[in-house]
């Protein structure tokens, strides 16, 4: 429990709607998007930069630990407190002053606290959009401070590669503010320190404004699902595709059968796209998407794309099982319902993973054989973005008549692929997601020793009064 001095001057900073101090206001602040929450001594909701650097240089020269807390979506366990009931969640929602739009550098400048559903909202009467597409919808600041990277990343790159300015708070005793870029593609004047602060979970420094770049949207778009003939195929139509369609290809996402398969069971609006019901073991979607609108005479992406699926269809050895090619709007609702149905089905442990693009499938393959061995009661509910490597390896334990899980089994499954990944394939336990409590131990065990200590003096250097989830 927090002094109540300590409180009374943080409500002084805040204002009367700035300081959560009932348990009841702090719920939705304590719990986090899949796991376990904590309990919170306090929610500062600061609405500017200037009173978030007020709160944050107060509770620096105070000892009082702060969790930044942006649209609570994350998966890892790094937005929520501890249970110690001694730790304040910051929470950026009320910082949404800023939104200014420039056509002219197809850019925009944009306070932390806006969701990604409202950039897009907003930006679309423009014909422009924030080229970033996940399930969930995150805030600005949280996009960034995890490096979010989505579904369209073979075509669009991550968040790291479409930020190009920020302004935020360093966690000093003044809560200095500090300003990275000015919104210029090309800077050579030094160090570019925005991109220390980015995929860093907020442990150098809190996100209060981002300036983005954005991109055109695309006026044309043909998707198919795929069924590679073998797993190894699956990589052969990612060349084939690329080497056919160049930049024109701007998804190909992989799909298991028991992910779509629980997606449709928990969904009734959602349509069986394959014959007879029968939903084959692995499927992926694929996505052309031009920006600008069809002209006379040119051929239509539909009909691009079925032409590529023909000659593909021809290779040798005959990668291509099936193909069907259908509306967009339907095809992706399925991939973006995927992890409701796969929450709905049981516990799920996710693992959020990457790996060089040749490694993804092979790792899968092991893996199958693995955990039939090993923990034959998981179902394997994958899905991911294969054009990157990346891959969230979900896994659904079943709950038993009171609807709880076996979570001590759940952390030995995770410690048991994560070192599979990691050790016998070369990947990446945090692709996307961050680190957290969920996968601090996994960096701590598999970071050298060095960087480890480049990255505590960075922290040192930038924020010394961070106490809190994330200790890069």
């Amino acid at each position: 429990m927090l002094a109540a001095d300590h409180l009374n001057r943080l409500g002084a900073i805040l204002g009367p709607q700035g300081l959560l101090t009932l348990p009841s206001d702090m719920v939705a602040y304590e719990k986090a998007a899949r796991y376990a929450g904590g309990r919170a001594a306090f929610v500062a909701r600061p609405a500017s930069t200037e009173t978030v650097s007020q709160v944050v240089g107060y509770c620096v020269r105070h000892d009082i630990t702060l969790v930044p807390q942006s649209g609570n979506t994350g998966l890892v366990g790094g937005s929520t407190p501890d249970d110690s009931g001694k730790q304040g969640v910051l929470s950026l929602e009320r910082l949404r002053s800023t939104f200014e739009l420039d056509i002219d550098n197809r850019s925009l400048r944009v306070d932390a606290g806006f969701r990604l559903s409202e950039l897009n909202a907003r930006l679309e009467p423009h014909g422009l959009f924030f080229p970033i597409d996940l399930g969930a919808d995150p805030m600005a600041g949280g996009m960034v401070a995890a490096n979010t990277g989505g579904a369209r990343f073979l075509r669009f790159g991550d968040v790291r590669r479409n930020t190009l300015g920020l302004k935020l708070v360093l966690a000093d005793g003044d809560g200095t503010i500090l300003h990275c870029g000015k919104g210029l593609r090309k800077d050579n004047t030094g160090p570019d320190w925005k991109q220390l602060f980015i995929g860093t979970g907020g442990a150098f420094g809190i996100i209060t404004e981002c300036t983005f770049n954005l991109e055109r949207l695309p006026r044309q778009t043909a998707t198919a699902y795929l069924v590679p003939a073998t797993a190894a195929a699956t990589l052969t139509l990612l060349n084939e595709l690329e080497e056919r369609a160049g930049t024109l290809l701007s998804a190909f996402e992989g799909m298991s059968g028991a992910a779509i398969g629980h997606a449709l069971a928990h969904v009734p609006s959602l349509r069986n796209p394959f014959p007879g019901g029968t939903t084959p073991a692995y499927v992926i979607l694929v996505e052309l998407s031009r920006s600008w609108a069809p002209r006379a005479g040119e051929q239509t992406l539909d009909a691009m794309l079925e032409e590529i699926l023909a000659e593909i269809w021809e290779l040798p050895g005959g990668p291509l099982a099936d193909a069907f090619i259908g509306a967009p709007a339907e095809m992706w609702s399925l991939r973006h319902t995927l992890s409701e149905g796969t929450k709905a089905a049981g516990y799920v442990v996710g693992l959020d993973l990457s790996f060089r693009r040749g490694e993804v499938m092979r790792f899968r393959k092991r893996m199958t054989g693995l955990l039939a061995q090993e923990f034959p009661q998981v179902q394997i509910c994958d899905f991911g973005h294969i054009g990157d490597g990346g891959v969230h390896f979900n896994l659904v334990l079943p709950r038993d008549r009171n609807g709880a899980a076996d979570i001590t089994m759940a952390a030995r499954l995770r410690s048991f692929v994560t070192e599979v990944a990691v050790e016998e394939h070369g990947g990446s336990f945090s692709a996307e997601h961050g680190l957290g409590r969920s996968n601090q131990h996994f960096y701590d065990r598999y970071t050298p020793e060095k960087l480890k200590r480049m990255a505590a003096q960075l922290r040192l250097a930038t924020s010394p009064g961070v106490t809190g989830v994330v200790r890069l």
